[in-house]
């Protein structure tokens, strides 16, 4: 089972990727541990987890109005993962744009 489910490329995560170059962010399946996390990194990019962060994020509610009048919805709750990686192994997510 794949836990990790994106590569999290916003702005916030290029500044922090930019001050420590050996730090990554992903969105992960909520109930993916740090170790699994770890293992899938390992394995997907062949590179050294050093260390594994994790933040869990709630659904928002959400409301738009419409012709057909006020819609209500909920965004899906998330997990997002920071990973450290040894000193000198990176991960080039742009490669293949």
């Amino acid at each position: 089972m794949a836990f990790i489910v994106k590569p999290l490329v916003t702005e916030k995560m290029t500044k922090i990727t930019e001050k420590r170059p050996n730090r990554f962010g992903f969105i992960v399946r909520p109930e993916a541990n740090k170790l699994q996390i770890k293992n899938e990194v390992e394995g997907q990019y062949n590179v050294k987890v050093v260390d594994v962060n994790t933040a869990r994020y709630a659904g928002k509610r959400q409301s738009r109005y419409t012709k057909a009048g006020l819609v209500k919805g909920q965004k899906n709750a998330f997990k997002k993962a920071v990973v450290t990686l040894k000193e000198g192994d990176t991960i080039d997510f742009y490669s293949n744009i």
